[in-house]
């Protein structure tokens, strides 16, 4: 599975990339889909990310608010700030942690922790599908989403 969180964070920062060539007004518009902009898109799947990984582990969710991080710099800065803790948690993952339990503070049911990440993986997937109908709509770069080419799967 850390592959896969490797690989979202790949694809995630290469859409900074191309958002750096849109006009902020573009990133901000609301699209009448999904999470209403590209922007708020990828501040929803930061947040989520992070929100199941603390309750993962047992610890209060922390809410960000999207009026903080409305543009590119400070968005990128909250991911990789973030992704700091997430990745110690997932470099410290072990199978025997598969169905121990979770109950996120903000639902009134249990999941299998193995559950969660493999839903926090397949959630940003979804939501990258978002950005890329967007993208082809307005006429911008999409990134690619291929596993394969990216060597995640390199031996060390």
């Amino acid at each position: 599975m850390k592959t896969l969180f490797h690989y979202n964070w790949q694809i995630r920062d290469e859409w900074l990339q191309v958002f750096e060539s849109i006009p902020l007004i573009e990133l901000l518009r609301d699209r009448k889909a999904g999470l209403g902009s590209f922007l708020k898109t990828l501040f929803h799947i930061i947040d989520a990310e992070y929100s199941w990984i603390r309750a993962i582990q047992n610890e209060s969710d922390i809410i960000f608010q999207f009026e903080d991080y409305k543009d590119l710099h400070s968005m990128r800065n909250l991911s990789n700030k973030l992704r700091i803790e997430i990745n110690k948690f997932i470099n410290s993952w072990s199978n025997e942690m598969e169905y121990e339990t979770v109950n996120p503070s903000w639902m009134d049911k249990t999941f299998y922790k193995g559950e969660v990440l493999r839903h926090i993986l397949v959630h940003e997937i979804h939501h990258i599908g978002q950005l890329s109908i967007w993208s082809k709509e307005i006429g911008i770069e999409v990134v690619s989403s291929n596993f394969i080419g990216r060597e995640l799967m390199e031996k060390k």
